[in-house]
This record gives C-alpha cells, structure tokens and sequence, in this order.
C-alpha cells in the first residue's frame, strides 16, 4: 500500500472521530455527504431507465436530485423483505426513486421519522378491529396493496410498486401514496397537513385542501365523478395522499380543474410536473 493510502484512511478516521464528537447532527451529515460522493451506479440508472419512464422525462437537474435523495434513502432505511420475498437492487432503487420524487425540492426533508421499508411479493392482509352501530367490535382482513404507520414504517407490495412505475399516467403510484403518507406523519397523526415550514403557510392550505375535500364528497353524495379518485374522500389524510398521486402523474388534468389545489401542491413539492 503506498503512502497516499494510509493518509487517507487517517483523514476519513480523524473526520469521523471529530463528528461523532461534535454530535449526532454533524455526524449524520458527514455520513451523508460521504454517500453523495459516490457515483451514483450504472446499474441503478439501468434500473430506473427500464422500470421507471417518468425518469427519463425528468428535466437533467431533477434527474440528478432525485438519484441523490434515492441514494440516501438507499443507504439509510433498510429494506426488508417479507413472506419469503429477497430484497434486491431493484427492489431498493425502484423504490427509493419513486420515493424521491416527493424529495425534489431544495429544502425537501429526508423521511426523517421512516425506520424501515417492508416488502412483500404481492397484495398482503391485515387483521383490523371496528365496531359496528350497536358497538360491537369485530375482526376484518383486508389486502392491501401498501400502508404506513406512523412508528416509521412503509409496507409495500413488490407488485403493486412495479405497476405504479411501469404506468406513470394512470394516477395511481402506491410509493407516492404510501410515503405522503410518511410526510404526514412527521408531525404527529396524520391529517392531511404535513409540514410546511412554518405556521403562517396552514391558513392558505387548510383553506383549499378543505374546500377540496369538501367539495369531493358533496360531488361523490351525488354520485359524480370527476378528476379526483373517490378514495380521497375517506378522511384528510387520504385526500393529501391520493391528490399527490394525481400531482404527479396526471398533473395537467388536476391544474386544470383544481387549479388553487395544484398550486398549493406545487408550492409545497417544490416542482411543477406540467413542465415533464
């Protein structure tokens, strides 16, 4: 080993040392910084060229964006399989990208509170207690195709990711949902207002999402239909994750018949898919 190899080895040493001494912040930091040095693999670009066309529509600077945030998520939320299923390359990146396309502005977050992502090869059930009218409990199973909790995690099946990916206009993006979620939940419960950045930005959003919502389920009680899925009208918490579903891929159709809701939209991701 020459001399520059030692050197360096020291470098990174002292570096690490000196963050983990200063505090967990400036550590974290460092680790991050360490990971964005990296290229970012071919095979990955492979990947997203092959599953994921709305990458290849991405203007170059978001392209860049978004394999950055992915390669964070990559490196610091496990990806776990279950019922069988192995993780792989694919599985993480796919994930990951389509994760990170609610990353892509500059003052984005990172999913702070995720503590890992599950994967399971297909639809899978779970077992929930509700009460009928007269108050009694019971036990339904349901399959679900994703969902997140707020302890910090997403489950996700493998199946429903790739359709979300392979048709990018359909409106319906398991990962985006799923990890809007995430974004909820930061703050607490989710509700439907993630955090914005600071307090005097809730009145213009309460004020639209609420009409939105409110003017979804008037329109569902006389069964119309309209640009907006149906299931947004389960509570404010679906409305925030089905509408940016929509955001990103069917933005024309919701800028032109929720104009203010886009907007809202496209102030908090920081990005205007239209431009796509």
């Amino acid at each position: 080993m020459g001399i520059l190899g030692p050197l360096a080895f020291l470098s990174s040493l002292a570096l690490a040392v000196a963050a983990w001494l200063v505090g967990p912040g400036l550590a974290a930091r460092w680790r991050r910084q360490r990971v964005l040095r990296r290229p970012f693999p071919a095979a990955w670009r492979e990947i997203l060229r092959r599953r994921m066309p709305l990458y290849a529509r991405l203007p170059p600077d978001l392209q860049q964006r978004l394999k950055q945030r992915a390669q964070l998520l990559i490196a610091e939320k496990p990806f776990i399989g279950c019922a069988g299923l192995v993780v792989s390359d694919e599985m993480r990146v796919l994930i990951a990208a389509q994760a990170a396309l609610l990353l892509l502005h500059p003052q984005a977050g990172r999913f702070a509170d995720l503590r890992q992502v599950l994967v399971y090869p297909g639809p899978f059930v779970v077992e929930r207690a509700s009460q009928d009218a007269s108050g009694l409990t019971h036990e339904t199973r349901r399959a679900l195709a994703g969902e997140s909790w707020q302890q910090g995690q997403v489950l996700l099946s493998w199946d429903d990711v790739l359709a979300g990916a392979a048709d990018p206009g359909d409106g319906h993006n398991v990962v985006i949902h799923e990890f809007a979620h995430q974004l909820d939940q930061e703050r607490g419960r989710a509700n439907g207002a993630p955090w914005l950045g600071g307090r005097d930005h809730y009145a213009r959003w309460a004020a639209v999402l609420g009409a939105e919502y409110a003017a979804l389920r008037a329109r569902l009680a006389r069964d119309e239909t309209g640009a907006i899925d149906a299931y947004a009208a389960t509570s404010p918490a679906e409305f925030f994750a089905v509408v940016s579903e929509h955001f990103f891929e069917q933005p024309q159709l919701l800028a032109q018949h929720h104009g203010a809701l886009f907007a809202e939209l496209a102030r908090y991701y920081g990005v205007d898919p239209r431009d796509w």
